[in-house]
């Protein structure tokens, strides 16, 4: 890989890093840990640390501000290195346009005072709303890396219902992720004591509906799981290309983690690592399937179509 590949795969990982501690800002109820400011963080430049609200709070707004910085810098590389008209350039103008809307729903969040305690529909549509656009930059972000790598340029035409197929799944896991931001949020808001008060809970007729949203997320999750291992194995006979094989592998291996992850975070009441081990295997499979998606319909592949 070249330099600009090296510093493409950097800045993705670095993205993973700062959506991770996203989620200690929410799991902490550190969200407002900087007021109702923003950029500022309690009207100052540099904050005094006199909580640890605003300690993690303010880590998260810096590590914010150098993913944008670094989203920059490969936003004005690319521009230098790639023409106009190559398709490499719709990865990180991608990932720079929706990296300043993932600051600007950032913000909202704190002005809008849509955290800490708050339990409105309109925090959970927001969060949901974020996560969208979460998985939307890594998309860009991903296959920037994945181009500057020397992926071809990829292509729908010609592949029957292939495209159908992984819209599908794409749209499934996305919808996963943002029924999972809403169930993080419950747990974080409404958290449960034992698995038996949780069950009670949903069923209960005055229940928030946070609480009783909760009982989705499993199913939907259950559902794309399912599709996208069925999606992964019709390909692995279809893929001629050897990388195509390791991350329709890759993908599967994930999606059976995920699961049990998923299983262990119910029975463990959600504790915030294991918040954290559940976000960051639902960041790889959707990079991985993003992935997957570009090798699949890459100009160089002869998949057969269906």
């Amino acid at each position: 890989m070249n330099r600009f590949a090296k510093f493409s795969w950097t800045v993705l990982g670095w993205t993973v890093l700062v959506i991770l501690w996203g989620a200690v800002v929410r799991a902490t109820g550190s969200g407002a840990g900087c007021g109702s400011h923003w950029p500022s963080c309690n009207g100052a430049i540099i904050p005094t640390a006199e909580r640890i609200q605003t300690v993690i709070e303010f880590t998260h707004r810096m590590m914010s501000g150098g993913a944008m910085i670094l989203v920059l810098v490969l936003l004005i590389w690319g521009l230098r290195n790639y023409p106009k008209g190559s398709h490499q350039r719709i990865g990180f103008v991608g990932a720079a346009i929706f990296i300043i809307i993932e600051a600007l729903l950032g913000a909202g969040l704190v002005l809008f005072k849509l955290v800490e305690e708050n339990s409105s529909i309109f925090r959970a549509v927001a969060v949901s709303l974020h996560l969208l656009n979460t998985f939307i930059l890594l998309a860009f972000l991903a296959l920037n890396a994945w181009w500057a790598s020397g992926g071809k340029r990829v292509t729908l035409k010609n592949r029957g219902g292939l495209p159908l197929m992984f819209a599908i799944g794409l749209a499934g896991i996305a919808i996963v992720g943002m029924s999972g931001a809403i169930t993080a949020l419950g747990d974080t808001l409404f958290p449960s004591t034992s698995l038996t008060q949780t069950l009670a809970e949903q069923s209960a007729p005055g229940a928030h509906f946070l609480v009783r949203l909760r009982i989705y997320h499993p199913i939907i999750a259950v559902l794309a799981g399912v599709y996208a291992l069925y999606l992964v194995r019709y390909l692995f006979d279809q893929v001629k290309s050897r990388t195509g094989k390791q991350l329709g592998l890759l993908l599967g291996t994930l999606i059976v983690i995920q699961a049990a992850a998923g299983i262990a975070n119910v029975l463990l009441l959600a504790p915030v690592w294991m918040q954290l081990v559940h976000l960051l295997l639902a960041d790889l499979i959707w990079i991985s399937y993003i992935l997957l998606a570009g090798d699949t319909f890459s100009l160089e592949d002869q998949i057969e179509a269906i």
